[in-house]
């Protein structure tokens, strides 16, 4: 082993847990925090070798929350053990998802996206992120999808890629999160081979303030905390136009009433739920 000594903790978290789990686990510097999508669904929280672990006694504060295995290992394993967990899986009707380094495609008639999972949110894996292509490819079917479409909180790029697959067009996916700036360039080299030299969608890190969020827009897309959901929908209600739409998620099916509340007083009338476990996704129109 390498004097640069990496953590990963291996972890039972219940569905209603994992929102304040991965908040806490960000403020304790965890560098990478994912989910397994099939059963046990296990999840991961990696620490640096530069950062001292967390106290154990922390996780008390989340409710059937348990640590099952803390794992050391040196820099030459840290590949084999990222890749751990995340294989190849379908969403929704016409997506396959694979990480980079599975090379075997899905079946021919699905589209074939190639996702790098690293420390951007947003590889296809999470229930939330499955719930928003599903909706997406309804929208499609129904030829609404057409731009500009807005991103919030886009992550990897994942849902703009989807959306510009299934026709959307004039596409803008911003997240606050540093990382997030390369991994949007990085979704889009991996899949050249679905894009013919196009650009899927313009990206930037940033606000619902910066320069480049260009009101009105005829979908925007939400897949983040319910929380933040709720701080920025006075700003999203003034970009969105009448009768436009807006998908949003990274919300707990426990709090379907409080969501749907929330949207309908800034002016979003919901029009369908839909459910995947503990997590829910919304499609909202905008109130002319």
């Amino acid at each position: 082993m390498t004097d640069a000594t990496h953590l990963r903790w291996r972890l039972e978290v219940p569905d209603p847990q994992e929102e304040g789990l991965c908040a806490w686990l960000e403020t304790v510097g965890s560098s990478a925090f994912y989910r397994e999508a099939d059963p046990p669904r296990a999840c991961y929280a990696y620490f640096p070798p530069d950062q001292a672990p967390p106290e154990i006694a922390g996780l008390a504060a989340f409710p059937g929350v348990r640590l099952l295995e803390a794992e050391a290992f040196g820099d030459e394993d840290w590949l084999a053990k990222s890749r751990e967990g995340f294989g190849a899986f379908d969403v929704g009707a016409r997506f396959h998802v694979r990480p980079l380094w599975d090379p075997a495609p899905g079946a021919t008639d699905r589209m074939d996206l190639v996702v790098n999972p690293g420390l951007a949110f947003g590889t296809g894996g999470h229930e939330t992120t499955r719930l928003c292509m599903g909706l997406l490819e309804e929208l499609a079917a129904a030829d609404r999808l057409q731009g500009p479409i807005l991103d919030i909180g886009a992550g990897t790029g994942l849902l703009s890629l989807a959306a510009f697959l299934l026709g959307g067009r004039d596409i803008t996916a911003f997240d606050i999160d540093p990382d997030c700036g390369p991994a949007m360039d990085e979704l889009i080299e991996l899949n050249a081979h679905l894009l013919d030299g196009a650009r899927p969608y313009a990206s930037f890190v940033g606000t619902l303030e910066h320069p480049d969020v260009r009101a009105p827009y005829a979908g925007l897309l939400a897949n983040i905390l319910l929380e933040t959901i709720q701080e920025l929908l006075p700003r999203m209600a003034e970009i969105a136009a009448p009768g436009g739409w807006l998908v949003a998620s990274g919300i707990l099916a426990e709090r379907t009433d409080e969501a749907l509340l929330s949207l309908v007083t800034h002016g979003f009338r919901p029009e369908k739920v839909v459910r995947e476990g503990e997590w829910i996704a919304i499609l909202a129109v905008r109130e002319p």
